[in-house]
């Protein structure tokens, strides 16, 4: 199967979002990829619950995630999931060890959400493997976390195919997602490496191309 293509509303024209969501959902996109930011954990503020909101009222139902680049993640996904995301990402860099971690799994379970840990790029696979039997998703960071529009870093790809190898060898069902710098010239090294999700910000959005044509793009480039 392709891999999922998750747009990042980060580069939207937030001015008519809700008739950007409908042309990328036109386009075919698979699910949503909601990048939440506190001003402390990355330096920039973006947005909380009342753009998810808008999101998934504009939406045909399609899955969102949220991805939340924050210094307190657990305090905020209650606000999160009641606006409508049904994944929570956390940082494995703001919990800051396993036990935490599974702490912060436990508490999206009990929203009835799925998990999802994000890492930065200077953060190893080792540091979260005694946590991929109880996560839903890995996003694997290809770029400093704040800031939409960046380079992707090839060699950060040798971590998807690091993960990749020990999901097959443990026999784990786990969702691989990588996230910055997706554009179509390098999709492809990305679903090879073994990502099964790639988000897509500035790819998608963009003021040369349509949503509908930059998906296209994309999907041609998967083959």
């Amino acid at each position: 199967m392709s891999a999922l293509i998750a747009p990042s509303i980060l580069t939207a024209d937030f001015g008519r979002l809700a008739e950007q969501v409908r042309e990328a959902e036109a386009g075919g996109c698979d699910l949503w990829h909601m990048d939440v930011m506190d001003g402390h954990f990355v330096p920039p503020l973006s947005f909380g619950r009342e753009v998810i909101a808008a999101v998934r009222a504009a939406s045909d139902g399609r899955f969102i995630e949220a991805h939340l680049m924050v210094a307190k993640p657990a305090e905020q996904f209650a606000d999160i999931a009641g606006a409508g995301a049904q994944r929570l990402i956390f940082h494995y860099e703001a919990v800051g060890s396993v036990e935490a971690a599974r702490e912060h799994i436990a508490a999206a379970r009990a929203l009835q959400c799925q998990a999802g840990i994000a890492i930065n790029p200077e953060t190893p696979v080792t540091a979260i493997a005694p946590l991929l039997a109880d996560l839903d998703e890995v996003t694997v960071m290809l770029i400093r976390p704040g800031w939409g529009g960046q380079a992707m870093r090839p060699d950060l790809l040798t971590k998807v195919s690091e993960l990749a190898a020990r999901i097959q060898a443990e026999g784990i069902s786990l969702a691989i997602e990588v996230d910055g710098g997706v554009k179509a010239h390098n999709a492809h090294s990305c679903t090879a490496a073994g990502a099964t999700i790639l988000v897509a910000g500035s790819a998608v959005f963009n003021a040369q191309q349509t949503p509908q044509d930059a998906l296209a793009e994309l999907r041609a480039a998967l083959g």
